[in-house]
């Protein structure tokens, strides 16, 4: 069985918690957190867990993986210490503040042959799971866009922007879908309540084989939209994550152009192609759930997790180089 220690028992803290104490393969051995209202919650859900205020007494407990569940100032340091010490590591998007912390941690874990893995949960669920096995089997043929729109009324975070809290859902599960590699990412968004934090961002991702990248984020709509649209020159899908079933949409829609040559360009022979939809079944298990037993399973065979340390260094890189890009007003920034 493994021994895990959880440090963080805030907002996704009892989550993993949850799910790590259900799990057989683990067992839930240690809860850190700086408050005593939260060890307490912690104490009445999982008694068997040694409780801890304090990162040192935490550390020298026998523990044979760390997750790690706070806010992604303290990541590098806290997943550090864990790697250092022979630890395995389940990390909280993003993996870090900075791309140098990031590739610090892969090659760490490397090093250490220890396993690495960055939780962006929405990668196993049923959804976008079959939305995989769709796009391997060729049934949307090449794939030419990927346009989602995540936004809602809050919850404004303190120490990050929009981008940073929600755009790591959409970037991990476009580079899940679609594993092309990334040129530039254009950003724009404005700070409208003079706190210094963007609340509502649009973000531009191009990829190679004029493949492009839509991720619309905000923390002021008026209503929450969850919706994913993925372009192929043969199949469309529509991913709504509000929807209680049939989240998933495909649709046999599509143009086909015909130009005999760049002089007739004008002249274009444009033909609309209106099929048939349907809605595919979906696996219904708790993604998290399914997440924890691939952490096991990867601790126990020696395996790279589906999203490991190298997964979650590229959706830094697109952060990064989106928040370059806000402050030039949308300007390019090359990766």
């Amino acid at each position: 069985m493994i021994k895990i220690g959880l440090v963080g028992y805030g907002y996704w803290g009892p989550n993993l918690a949850r799910n790590f104490s259900l799990n057989p393969d683990f067992e839930l051995a240690a809860v850190c957190d700086f408050s005593a209202d939260r060890l307490a919650r912690a104490c009445r859900m999982h008694p068997q867990a040694q409780l801890f205020s304090s990162l040192e007494d935490f550390f020298k407990t026998d523990l044979d993986a760390v997750a790690i569940a706070t806010p992604v100032a303290s990541h590098h340091d806290l997943a550090r210490r864990a790697l250092e010490s022979g630890r395995h590591v389940w990390i909280e998007k993003p993996m870090t503040e900075t791309v140098a912390q990031a590739e610090d941690l892969v090659a760490l874990a490397q090093k250490k042959q220890r396993v690495l893995l960055v939780d962006h949960t929405f990668v196993f669920t049923g959804a976008v799971r079959k939305i995989k096995e769709l796009v391997d089997k060729g049934t949307l043929g090449r794939l030419i866009y990927y346009d989602s729109t995540r936004v809602n009324l809050g919850l404004f975070q303190q120490d990050v922007n929009v981008l940073w809290d929600l755009a790591p859902h959409d970037i991990s599960i476009m580079d899940f879908l679609m594993p092309f590699k990334k040129l530039a990412v254009s950003a724009t968004g404005c700070h409208y309540y003079g706190n210094g934090l963007v609340p509502k961002s649009l973000l531009t991702i191009y990829m190679e084989g004029d493949v492009v990248g839509h991720i619309n984020v905000s923390w002021v709509s008026p209503v929450k939209i969850r919706q994913t649209l993925i372009g192929g020159t043969s199949r469309m899908i529509l991913y709504d994550d509000t929807q209680p079933s049939e989240k998933i949409k495909v649709y046999d829609k599509g143009v086909d152009l015909d130009v005999a040559s760049k002089d007739e360009v004008y002249h274009l022979k444009v033909q609309y192609r209106v099929g048939d939809m349907y809605a595919p079944k979906l696996d219904d298990h708790e993604a998290l759930s399914l997440e924890a037993r691939h952490f096991a399973d990867c601790i126990q065979n020696g395996c790279e997790p589906l999203i490991g340390g190298r997964a979650g260094l590229e959706v830094v890189k697109v952060l990064v180089a989106s928040e370059q890009s806000l402050k030039q007003r949308g300007a390019p920034v090359e990766l």
